[in-house]
């Protein structure tokens, strides 16, 4: 992938691209400016961008606790997030997915591995804002494609539509990327091996991007 997808119109604010083939890092102005030593690092992205894998790894380089909040949804709901949603529905699982989060800013020193589609909300992008540190682990259709198909985890990756699956996730990447984008203090490429990714996270969280 060459550089980071910016949708037009999206971010009228300054990007500043560090390295094309690494990350780039944006600051859309106050609202999102990164604290001297953030609170906590959020991962952002759709499924499939590696946030779980990468999460474990850099909480491991930083010495801080680890939390996904898929897990901790599935575990307070006592069944699958599928599961959920089939008995529920995704308003219910929204619902649920904002208390979690809300749980999870109310701690601190945490690197957190947040659901795909988190942003969605309003409530949770400010949380994301307010809270810590977020970066937008950010994928192409293709790569998304590719570890979807190797690896579909059908209990925690429940389908998003009717659609096959390559254009579900290009209507999801299209709906979502700029929420993405809202509220990232960097965007690192997915694609890039995990290790790096963790190396980059650490880098930017030590930093506090300033």
């Amino acid at each position: 992938m060459n550089g980071p997808r910016i949708p037009k119109g999206a971010i009228p604010a300054k990007t500043e691209v560090e390295d094309a083939e690494r990350s780039a890092v944006y600051r859309p102005g106050e609202a999102a400016a990164a604290p001297a030593r953030p609170r906590n690092i959020f991962l952002v992205g759709p499924r499939g961008s590696g946030k779980t894998t990468v999460g474990r790894l850099a909480a491991q380089r930083l010495s801080l606790a680890f939390a996904d909040t898929d897990a901790l949804l599935a575990e307070r709901a006592g069944t699958t997030i599928v599961g959920f949603v089939a008995a529920h529905g995704w308003d219910a699982f929204r619902d649920l997915e904002h208390e979690v989060l809300a749980d999870v800013c109310g701690r601190e020193n945490q690197v957190v591995a947040t659901g795909g589609g988190i942003v969605l909300r309003e409530d949770n992008r400010a949380l994301l804002r307010a809270c810590g540190l977020t970066v937008y682990l950010m994928a192409d259709l293709p790569t998304l494609l590719s570890r979807l198909e190797a690896d579909p985890n059908a209990a925690q990756r429940p389908a998003l539509t009717d659609s096959p699956l390559r254009e579900e996730i290009s209507r999801v990447l299209d709906e979502r990327e700029p929420l993405y984008f809202s509220v990232a203090d960097a965007v690192l490429q997915a694609a890039l091996p995990a290790e790096e990714l963790a190396e980059a996270v650490e880098e930017k969280a030590r930093l506090g991007l300033g």
